[in-house]
C-alpha cells in the first residue's frame, strides 16, 4: 500500500527527502516502529537545543547502528547530507509527515473498567495528537456519565457517535467476550483502526487495520528471558 505525504519522496527513495511522492513498499513494520523511536529522540534533541545529529549519534541513542538508521529512512526517501548529518527539527517533521502525526487523530476508547480509565489518564495520547473524542461501554451505570471530560455512550449507538464525533481510530479495552462485537459494530460504523489491549485475536473485514496489545503475552516474554538467562 502507499501513501501519499507532504514533499518530495520519490517510490524508489531516491528525491530530497522534503516529503512529496509514494512511499517505498518495502518498508517493513519493525521499519516503521523504530521510526516511532527516532521521531521521540530527536523531539528531546530538539528540546535540549540540539540542531543537528549524525547518523552515529541517532543510531547509539536509539540503540541500534547507523547503516540501519539510513536503511530506515531510506524506504521514504532521501534526508540529509553525508558528512553532515541530520537537521533535528527538519527530520522530526518529516517523521511525523510520515507517521500521519502531522495532524490529529478523532479516537474512541471502548471499554471503561480499570484498564480503559487508566488509558484515559494517560497524557501522552493528546500530547501526540490522538483526541479521545468518544467513549462506548454497555454498562447502564456508566452510560451518560462524563470521564475525563467525555461522555459514555451505549455501544448500540456507535454508528451515530461515530458519525457526530468523526471518530477515525479506536481503542479496545474490554473483556475478552466483547472485543469481537465492537471491532464489528465500529468498523461497520466508519472506524478504520483499532488497537486492541484485550487478550485475544480479533477478526477484521474490509480496509481495517488492527494492532494487538496484549500485556500477559509482553510479560511471558520478560519471565521467559529471566528464566532462560537465571538457567
Amino acid at each position: 500500500m502507499s501513501r501519499n505525504v507532504e514533499g518530495n519522496l520519490s517510490g524508489n527513495g531516491s528525491g530530497n527527502g522534503n516529503g512529496d511522492g509514494i512511499y517505498r513498499s518495502r518498508a517493513s513494520d519493525p521499519s516503521v516502529r523504530r521510526l516511532s523511536d527516532y521521531h521521540r529522540i530527536l523531539e528531546d534533541l530538539e528540546r535540549s537545543g540540539a540542531e543537528v545529529v549524525s547518523s552515529a549519534r541517532l543510531a547509539a541513542l536509539a540503540g541500534t547502528n547507523p547503516a540501519q538508521i539510513r536503511k530506515d529512512l531510506s524506504y521514504f526517501g532521501s534526508f540529509g547530507k553525508r558528512g553532515s548529518g541530520y537537521r533535528v527539527a527538519e527530520l522530526r517533521a518529516k517523521i511525523l509527515a510520515i507517521l500521519g502525526l502531522d495532524r490529529r487523530w478523532k479516537v474512541a476508547l471502548a471499554g471503561v473498567g480499570n484498564l480503559g480509565q487508566a488509558l484515559l489518564a494517560h497524557k501522552e495520547f493528546s500530547r501526540y495528537g490522538f483526541d479521545i473524542v468518544a467513549i462506548f461501554d454497555v454498562d447502564p451505570e456508566k452510560i451518560g456519565h462524563r470521564i475525563a471530560g467525555v461522555e459514555v455512550s451505549p455501544l448500540e449507538d456507535c454508528a451515530r457517535v461515530v458519525t457526530l464525533r468523526g471518530v477515525e481510530l479506536c481503542v479496545v479495552a474490554t473483556p475478552v467476550a466483547a472485543a469481537q462485537v465492537v471491532v464489528e459494530k465500529l468498523s461497520e460504523a466508519g472506524v478504520r483502526g483499532f488497537l486492541n489491549f484485550a487478550p485475544r485475536q480479533v477478526e477484521t473485514r474490509g480496509k481495517v487495520e488492527l494492532r494487538n496489545v496484549n500485556l500477559t503475552i509482553e510479560l511471558e516474554g520478560l519471565t521467559f528471558a529471566l528464566h532462560k538467562a537465571g538457567r
